[in-house]
């Protein structure tokens, strides 16, 4: 297989895992990570972000552009029990078309890793399928509800910086992944890309706490080719996110919920870590 066709292919995965990072992301937030069933969402979709790491991995090694894009996770959304029996259907599905790219590659460790998805896929869709079994008849037919006590510019504050805080994210994700062979600085910043997710998850679990399913958007990915540029950027990115997030805090709404002005004065403290660490690195 050319590498061009092979990046594409890598590529279509990658979006496709992506996918399900998302959707049970937003399903674990809905029910609550300290629920039985939120918990056992959040760990599925930490896996799903590991398959999307082992793919770009490899197309940063390739010397391709990781595509962020969210493909399509079709599931019925009437209940708890509708929802499980897609996630069933989709993981299963995913592992005769892992199995077939597999035979299709010579490299010997792509060959593993898209085995590995095959075989994680299928202990993803038996894991579902005893969730599935565990719940009761009245959770089964249920779904996840919330306090509806924001107001709905306030919604819509919080899911805006959950898509910004989201796209930071995958931005260092994709930096680490394209610089991995150049310099050790890729990793750090992958540091900082997972203290991002509690960042994003701050303002997601806002929203699903008071019955609104958060929405995740990949805005503009910087396809720099310099590392330089991409530290820059990444920088800019935070000094933005700081002064939001100052902004952010001084709202009245905000001060009524003690859980979030917790998490925010914590994200504001490491964003602040953040920026003095990339600066030192850029001086370097």
């Amino acid at each position: 297989m050319e590498k061009k066709e092979l990046v594409e292919m890598l590529n279509k995965d990658l979006c496709d895992e992506h996918a399900a990072v998302v959707r049970y992301l937003v399903h674990a937030y809905q029910e609550g990570e300290d629920t039985a069933v939120g918990a056992n969402l959040l760990s599925r979709s930490r896996e799903e972000m590991w398959h999307m790491h082992w793919l770009g991995m490899i197309i940063g090694q390739l010397g391709g552009e990781p595509d962020f894009s969210i493909g399509p996770y079709p599931f019925d959304p009437a209940s708890r029990a509708t929802m499980l029996e897609s996630y069933i259907e989709y993981e299963e599905k995913l592992i005769p078309h892992y199995n077939a790219e597999a035979e299709k590659v010579d490299d010997p460790h792509i060959k593993r890793v898209l085995k590995r998805e095959a075989w994680e896929s299928a202990i993803h869709a038996r894991r579902f399928q005893r969730l599935l079994k565990k719940l009761s008849k009245k959770d089964a037919e249920g779904l996840p509800d919330g306090d509806h006590e924001m107001p709905e510019f306030f919604i819509n504050k919080l899911q805006e910086e959950l898509i910004r805080k989201y796209t930071e994210m995958l931005q260092h994700i994709r930096t680490s992944w394209v610089f991995q062979q150049e310099t050790l600085t890729g990793w750090k910043v992958m540091d900082q890309a997972m203290e991002k997710m509690k960042h994003l998850a701050m303002f997601a679990e806002g929203i699903a706490e008071d019955g609104v399913a958060p929405f995740f958007e990949v805005r503009s990915i910087d396809a720099s080719r310099a590392i330089g540029e991409a530290l820059q950027r990444a920088l800019a990115d935070l000094e933005n996110g700081k002064m939001r997030y100052a902004e952010l805090r001084k709202n009245s709404e905000f001060e009524k919920h003690g859980g979030l002005v917790v998490k925010m004065d914590l994200a504001f403290q490491q964003t602040e870590y953040q920026m003095e660490e990339i600066e030192q690195w850029l001086t370097k």
